[in-house]
């Protein structure tokens, strides 16, 4: 019985070590969900942009529809390329900043006015 009451100390001990770093990997892994589901957020924008893009919206609208559907404080880029039109959607996922990761998506379409044409 003596033997029982000395190893009770032992099991709060490892718990004390570790407890802290079970939170720290829930912690991650939540950070890691966030950045994901602001990556597919990116990808979402630039794909509306760019669908904005070919149907020749003008340049605000396609920046404004991309940014409906882009994570809060990304930056949109849009450019062309002969026919293409290129929607670049630029954005930092939430949580600590001092974690450097630059989510980025582009994409590139047709414009609809070069469809047809030269055929």
């Amino acid at each position: 019985m003596a033997d029982r009451m000395r190893d009770r100390g032992f099991v709060t001990a490892e718990a004390a070590v570790v407890l802290p770093g079970l939170v720290l990997f829930v912690m991650a892994l939540m950070w890691a969900l966030l950045a994901a589901s602001a990556q597919i957020q990116c990808v979402d924008a630039a794909r509306a942009g760019a669908r904005a893009a070919a149907r020749q919206d003008p340049s605000d609208t396609v920046r404004a529809t991309a940014r409906r559907a882009a994570p809060e404080g990304a930056t949109v880029t849009v450019g062309r390329e002969g026919d293409l039109v290129r929607v670049t959607v630029v954005a930092h996922p939430p949580g600590p900043d001092t974690l450097t990761l630059e989510l980025r998506s582009t994409a590139v379409a047709l414009a609809e006015e070069t469809v047809g044409v030269g055929t």
